[in-house]
C-alpha cells in the first residue's frame, strides 16, 4: 500500500482525500517511480481523461502528471533505466497520476533528470515547458526573424513560450496585465500589449504566428493580428475555424505528448541554467487537497503549484 490523494466521484478539490491506496507493480514497458514532486495543473479535474479511459469511469483517480522522482522497479521489457535512477516526466492523461508515493508509468513517458536541477523544477517544467516546446518547434514553425504573438505571455506555459521565443531569435510581443509588463520584459519579450487593449489597427495582420496560452474561447482579435498565410496556435481546445476562414489564417489545436526524446531535449534545456521555472506554491502530499483549492484564489503567484511528496533534491 501507499499514500494517495485520490478522488471517489467527479467533481472539483472537495472530492480530494488523502488516504490509503494499492501500490501497483509495472508492467511490460514500465517502470515504478517513486515520487519526490508532482505538479499539478488545476484544469485537470475537469478534464475527461481525468475520469475515464475509453469512455469506462475509472475512479478513483490519482491526478497531477507531472512529476520528479526515483526509479524503484522496472518492468519486463526496460532495459534502459534501473532502479535508483533519477527520472521526471508526464503520466498519461487518462492514468492515475502522481499525487501518490509510487506511481507508474510507461518508460518512454519519462527521461533521466539532470542532477544539477531541484526535483520541484523538473517536476514544475515537465508539462508547460513541454507544451511551449512543442507548440513552437512542431506547429509554430518559429524561425528566427518571425514576429510572434503570444497571448498571456507570462502564464504558466505563455512564460516558457516567450523564453523559448526569445532564444529562437524572433521578435517577441506578448500580452500580459499591467503587473506583469516588468516580469514579461524579463522573460524576452521585445513588446508587452497590457491586456485588454489588444484589438489595435495598428497590429492587424502584423505577426507571422499567434498563440492563446490564456484558455478555451480565443478571440477574434488574435486572429486578426495574425497576417493571411499565418497560424493561430490553441492550447486549450480547436479554435473557431470560421474565423481561420475569415482571416485566411491556419488554425492549430494539438494535445502535447510525452516522448523520450522530447524530454531528453528539455532536460538538456533545464540544465543549462538559462531558463526560468517559476514555482508558485508547495504543499506537502498530505495538504494536496487544499494545494487544488487554492487555485481558486485571487492574487494567487505566477507558476506551478508542486506536491512536495518523497525524500528530495
Amino acid at each position: 500500500m501507499m499514500m494517495a490523494l485520490r478522488a471517489h466521484r467527479r467533481g472539483g478539490p472537495e472530492q480530494l482525500v488523502y488516504e490509503q491506496a494499492p501500490r501497483l507493480a509495472p508492467g511490460e514497458s514500465e517502470i515504478l517511480v517513486a515520487v519526490r514532486a508532482a505538479a499539478i495543473t488545476f484544469a485537470e479535474l475537469t478534464w475527461p481523461e481525468t475520469w475515464e479511459a475509453s469512455g469506462v469511469d475509472r475512479t478513483p483517480i490519482i491526478p497531477s502528471h507531472e512529476f520528479a522522482g526515483v526509479v524503484a522497479e522496472v518492468g519486463p521489457g526496460v532495459d534502459d533505466l534501473v532502479e535508483g535512477d533519477e527520472v521526471f516526466g508526464l503520466v498519461p492523461f487518462d492514468r492515475d497520476g502522481a499525487a501518490a508515493e509510487y506511481v507508474v508509468v510507461p518508460s518512454s513517458s519519462v527521461a533521466r533528470k539532470p542532477a544539477n536541477v531541484p526535483d520541484i523544477v523538473a517536476a514544475a517544467a515537465a508539462l508547460p515547458a513541454l507544451t511551449a516546446w512543442e507548440a513552437l518547434s512542431e506547429h509554430a514553425h518559429l524561425q528566427p526573424g518571425q514576429r510572434i504573438l503570444i497571448r498571456g505571455g507570462t502564464g504558466g506555459v505563455g512564460s516558457f513560450l516567450t523564453q523559448f521565443a526569445r532564444d529562437a531569435a524572433a521578435h517577441v510581443t506578448v500580452t500580459a496585465p499591467a503587473r506583469a509588463v516588468a516580469r514579461a520584459t524579463a522573460l524576452g519579450a521585445m513588446r508587452v500589449i497590457e491586456a485588454g487593449t489588444e484589438s489595435t489597427q495598428a497590429d492587424l495582420g502584423q505577426f507571422d504566428v499567434g498563440i492563446d496560452a490564456v484558455g478555451a474561447d480565443t478571440p477574434e482579435w488574435l486572429f486578426a493580428l495574425v497576417r493571411p498565410g499565418g497560424r493561430v496556435i490553441t492550447l486549450q481546445e480547436p479554435a473557431d475555424p470560421a474565423l481561420a476562414t475569415k482571416y485566411g489564417v491556419r488554425a492549430d489545436f494539438f494535445i502535447v505528448t510525452a516522448r523520450r526524446e522530447k524530454l531528453d531535449h528539455l532536460a538538456s534545456i533545464l540544465s543549462g541554467g538559462h531558463v526560468e521555472v517559476a514555482v508558485a506554491a508547495t504543499f506537502p502530499l498530505s495538504e494536496g487537497r487544499e494545494a487544488y483549492e487554492s487555485g481558486g484564489r485571487s492574487g494567487r503567484a505566477e507558476g506551478k503549484t508542486v506536491l512536495v511528496v518523497g525524500d528530495r533534491k
